[in-house]
Order: structure tokens, then sequence, then C-alpha cells
């Protein structure tokens, strides 16, 4: 309570910036005493010509996060729990979370080391006669939202399988005896039995992605790829509006533009939240809340 009262309460009075002519030399006091704008800044942001292309984006680059990113670890805990050897289990898990524990600075720079122009895989696949000239995969545009959602499943794909995992482990074996005995093949007992009885877990693993899903979803690094392996040569698809958020706010110093722009974030996944837990009880009958 006093870590969320800290670090998340109180310095929820700073949106107030957004709405403030806000100058850092006029320190804390200046946010509650600096003049009343309005809404100039959320005009000024929708306005801007980057808008659009930050937008895109940030949209694009969520969704296809959520499209790959989602399914995928449940389909690794389906496969994971299937697997008898016991020794070859606990092996393929604890390899496929430990990147979870790697910052995105050192994966952006092992990154550097195998795709850059004169890296591993560009020196290997030349070598083998597969290409002619070396693939740009770090400053080709057209490229960038393909690395980024493949280092995330890499990344993210092992640790949030162990929720699944969980949740698979809790059914009862009663269900796999009783489907085993009437004849259900192993596909039928996962599509009969595991995947309806952790429904709720997926249910609110998906409603915590879509409230996160302008972050980056499951992992919630859209930010840190971006300003990691972002550069001027791709910025065209890496440019997304938390990095213009930090460039604006901390380079520029303009914080009360900065704050506005967040907040405008945080609105939009705050309604994506409700409405992505309204439908999930509609249709599935259950939610986070």
């Amino acid at each position: 309570m006093v870590y969320l009262i800290i670090f998340n309460l109180i310095p929820m009075f700073g949106i107030i910036m957004g709405f403030k002519d806000y100058s850092i030399s006029s320190g804390v006091k200046g946010i509650f005493t600096s003049s009343w704008v309005g809404l100039k800044y959320f005009k000024e942001f929708v306005t801007d010509y980057k808008f659009g292309k930050l937008v895109r984006n940030t949209v694009a680059l969520s969704v296809l996060k959520l499209i790959f990113t989602f399914p995928l670890p449940i389909i690794f805990a389906l496969m994971i729990n299937e697997i008898k050897h016991l020794k070859f289990k606990k092996i393929l898990q604890t390899c496929s979370y430990l990147p979870h524990f790697i910052s995105w600075v050192i994966i952006s720079s092992i990154s550097y080391q195998f795709l850059s122009q004169s890296g591993i895989i560009n020196v290997l696949l030349t070598k083998f006669h597969l290409i002619e000239k070396p693939i740009k995969f770090l400053t080709d545009a057209k490229l960038f939202w393909g690395l980024a959602v493949s280092l995330d499943i890499w990344k993210e794909m092992g640790w949030w399988t162990i929720i699944f995992l969980a949740a698979i482990v809790g059914i009862s074996q009663d269900y796999y005896e009783a489907a085993q005995i009437d004849g259900a093949t192993r596909m039928q007992r996962i599509i009969y039995i595991t995947l309806p009885c952790i429904k709720s877990t997926i249910v609110v693993v998906l409603i915590m992605t879509m409230g996160n899903l302008f972050g980056g979803g499951l992992s919630g690094s859209n930010f840190e790829q971006c300003y990691l392996l972002g550069n001027n040569v791709n910025s065209d698809t890496s440019s997304i509006i938390q990095t213009y958020v930090f460039d604006v706010g901390l380079a520029q110093g303009r914080y009360a533009y900065a704050t506005a722009v967040g907040l405008i974030q945080s609105v939009i996944s705050l309604i994506l939240i409700f409405s992505s837990n309204f439908v999930s009880k509609k249709l599935a009958g259950s939610g986070l809340f």
C-alpha cells in the first residue's frame, strides 16, 4: 500500500500539468500555481504533423504483438504440459523463461551483434550463398515491426507460459481420466477439458493485455524496444507515442505538453480495459471485475 501511494497515487497530481503552462523552473509549486491553458496542448498534439505516423506505429505495433504474442504462450503451455519426460520438460521451461530477466538494453546490444550488416546472421547467410547483399535488419523501416515482435516473443513467451501452466496444473485429473475411458484423443482432451478449464485465466490475461495494448501488450516493452532499436533510418516505423513523449518531455523540456500526450494514451488504455472487460462478460461470461 505504501508503494502504491508513493509511486502510483501521489504522482497522479502531476496530471494537472497537462492543463497548465508549466515550466520546470517554477518547481513543484508551479504545478499548482502556473496559469491554466485548458486543452491547448491536447489540440497541439492532435494537429501535429507527426500525429498520424505516431498513432499508426503505436497501434500497428501493439496490435501485431497482441495477435502473435498473446496466443503463443497458451499454445506453448499446452505443448509443455503434454511432455511426459519430466527432466526435459523442466529444462525446456527454464530455458524459455530465462530471457525475461534480460533487460532490453542487453537485448538491443545482442541484436546489433547478430543482426547488423556485419553481424553473425548476415555473415552466415552470405557464406552459404543464401543472400547476395547483407539484410538491413536494424535500419530497414519495413523490417522493424517484424523484428520488434520476434524479439518480444523470444523474451516474454516463456514467462507468460508459467501463468497458463499454473492454471493447467490446477485442473483435476479426474476429468482427463474420465475422458480417456470414454476414448477421447489427446487433442480432444485439450480442446474440451484443458482450454475450457483455463478460460478464466485466459480472459484475465487478455484484459490486462488490452489495457496495456499501447504499452506493448504482455511485455509492455514498446518504448524500450523503439527507443533502443529505433534510429533516424527506420524512424518511419519505430517512432511511437511513448518515444515522442520522452523526446519532447526531457530533450525539449516541455513537461506540460508531454504530460498531455501521455494522458491521452492513458485514457485510451483505460477505455480499452473497460471495453474488453465488458465484451468478455458478454461473450465468455467472466471478466476481471
